[in-house]
């Protein structure tokens, strides 16, 4: 295993270091303006991983001089971070009230079915896991929505769906 494949599983990276140092920059520089960092630097860790696992929030927490409770609670407030491992692609699908008015629920069936999973399942070839309900994803001008890995599908229709779904490595 390469120092870079160890430092990924237990700690951080040089360059993801780096990245978060960048992040900090843009504080203050007092400990509480380091910790203001968090969010970016779990984005940055989670981006190379796919996911936050307790050694990389430990280490994030490390490097950022905080304690390690605090980090778990942002990864487990935030919908956006991913605490657990899961397929190779994350499908979010909003259920709020804009979403539900035009039709989330209804959505939320067809691809439940389409993918042949449930809410908070990864389909058995690891490639989609269908997150649990989502709250809010600030798009509500373009309900019904869903976010795909870190990219933003409105207005959906099952016909989108299909193309969005499909188009997945």
């Amino acid at each position: 295993m390469s120092s870079t494949e160890e430092s990924i599983e237990t700690g951080l990276t040089d360059a993801e270091r780096e990245e978060i140092e960048r992040w900090a920059g843009q504080f203050p520089d007092t400990p509480a303006g380091r910790r203001s960092a968090v969010i970016p630097a779990l984005h940055i860790v989670q981006h190379n991983s796919g996911w936050l696992s307790r050694a990389r929030m430990d280490a994030v927490a490390d490097h950022l001089g905080m304690p390690p409770a605090r980090v778990y609670e942002v990864a487990t407030f935030y919908g956006m971070f991913e605490v657990e491992p899961g397929g190779r692609h994350r499908v979010n699908i909003c259920t709020n009230i804009s979403c539900m008015l035009r039709g989330s629920d209804e959505i939320v069936e067809y691809v439940e079915k389409k993918l042949g999973i449930s809410l908070g399942e990864t389909t058995s070839d690891g490639r989609i896991t269908l997150k649990r309900e989502e709250e809010c994803l600030a798009a509500c001008r373009g309900a019904p929505m869903m976010l795909v890995d870190e990219a933003f599908h409105t207005d959906l229709t099952p016909e989108k769906i299909d193309r969005i779904l499909d188009d997945l490595e």
